[in-house]
């Protein structure tokens, strides 16, 4: 598995997406001994969560299946907050931080900003993840924003299933079915 540095990522953006994650590797071994330039926290009253996530997305014609790991710390709402991203090593290899009509990335490269997480995730990996709705999703429950369906062990939204039946025991898995299928799993530490 390849450490993720969703951050690492972004001056990557305009390779494709097979491209970006073959660097990644390379970037993240090399950003281990640099550091994401300091910036002044924004001014949350959400306490961590913090953890270990992977990320793997399946083949699909013409490109093989990707995966990425990485130690994470969020804290916020969907409305404003922040997401830590960790090499292998614990050095940090991207921030995120985002807020009404804001989101920046910082990573040792330097600064971007987005419109939006899903403009962050879409560019950066190629792929719309559920940044918007994680935080909710870390709490074990669904994002309040948005239509869910509850399912056996979990809850369906946003396209994604999200199962929470080992939550209890700090572990949630989403999956999303349409091409190319994504699952993300959660380690969260307690």
């Amino acid at each position: 598995m390849t450490g993720l540095g969703l951050g690492t990522i972004a001056g990557r953006i305009g390779l494709p997406l097979h491209g970006r994650l073959a660097g990644l590797a390379a970037a993240v071994l090399l950003s281990a001994c640099a550091t994401v330039p300091p910036s002044s926290p924004p001014q949350l009253e959400a306490a961590w969560t913090s953890g270990r996530l992977a990320l793997r997305v399946e083949a699909q014609p013409g490109q093989p299946a990707r995966q990425m790991t990485a130690s994470f710390d969020l804290r916020g709402s969907a409305q404003e907050g922040e997401l830590r991203l960790m090499t292998p090593l614990g050095t940090l290899a991207a921030r995120t931080v985002w807020g009404p009509g804001r989101v920046e990335l910082s990573t040792p490269e330097g600064a971007r900003t987005f419109d939006d997480l899903d403009t962050l995730s879409r560019e950066a990996l190629g792929e719309v993840l559920p940044l918007r709705a994680l935080p909710d999703w870390l709490a074990g429950r669904p994002w309040r924003a948005v239509q869910s369906l509850p399912r056996d062990g979990g809850f369906h939204q946003l396209g994604w299933d999200v199962d929470t039946t080992a939550f209890a025991e700090g572990l949630l898995v989403a999956r999303r079915e349409a091409p190319p299928a994504v699952t993300l799993r959660v380690r969260l530490e307690r």
